[in-house]
């Protein structure tokens, strides 16, 4: 297996998959985990022998409700890029987002963890690198400070201002406490620049009135 994905007929058929409610990763993103569960553990374990490969994705309904929650259509591989042990047995890793997948079913395992069949042919043009794309900046963080001042939030504004587009925008829309449903809607944006529409519009609101929920 490459240690670059250049194409999505390089990324692997199956995925052990982390399901996690309210947590998404987005194709360049930088998502950091506490794995503190010991089938998780044993997940990251088996990653680490291979590929190093996992699949974030969000379930459907309530984890407390059932043992073994149905799982959302389009999910995130990741790949584990840093790793360390705490000395009371929990893995702090981080996974860089490679490519969206459509779930297409899961696999028969005899693991605690769970693992499934994933597309990539749908989302292809994840591996390809964006330029620094044109959006309404300005917009933005304007209504992001909206955000963040009404629910007393702080922000690193020089990074803010800084940051290249996609970065600003996959960032946001992974940080920011979006309820599940609306974190969905960010990942399954087709493109940039509905991504950022997206976010715009729910950062919009919640400025205005607080928390948001999709229909």
């Amino acid at each position: 297996m490459p240690r670059h994905y250049h194409a999505w007929s390089d990324l692997p058929h199956s995925l052990p998959l982390f399901p996690l409610t309210g947590a998404v990763l987005l194709p360049r993103g930088a998502l950091p985990l506490n794995i503190f569960e010991p089938r998780y553990l044993e997940m990251v374990d088996y990653a680490l022998t291979g590929d190093r490969l996992i699949g974030m994705i969000q379930p459907s309904e309530s984890e407390d409700k059932v043992l073994k929650p149905a799982l959302s259509r389009v999910g995130c591989a990741g790949k584990i890029v840093s790793f360390r042990e705490t000395e009371d047995n929990r893995y702090l890793i981080t996974l860089q987002g490679l490519c969206r997948f459509r779930l297409t079913g899961e696999m028969e395992s005899t693991t605690p963890w769970r693992a499934g069949f994933c597309d990539f042919a749908p989302f292809a043009g994840d591996l390809a690198q964006l330029g620094d794309e044109e959006f309404p900046r300005e917009r933005l963080l304007a209504a992001l400070k909206a955000y963040l001042t009404h629910r007393d939030m702080k922000a690193d504004w020089k990074s803010v201002m800084t940051a290249p587009g996609e970065a600003l925008v996959n960032a946001l829309a992974m940080m920011c406490p979006f309820d599940p449903a609306e974190k969905q809607a960010l990942l399954e944006a087709p493109g940039f620049q509905e991504r950022a529409s997206t976010l715009m519009a729910l950062l919009e609101m919640g400025g205005e009135a607080g928390p948001t929920t999709l229909n």
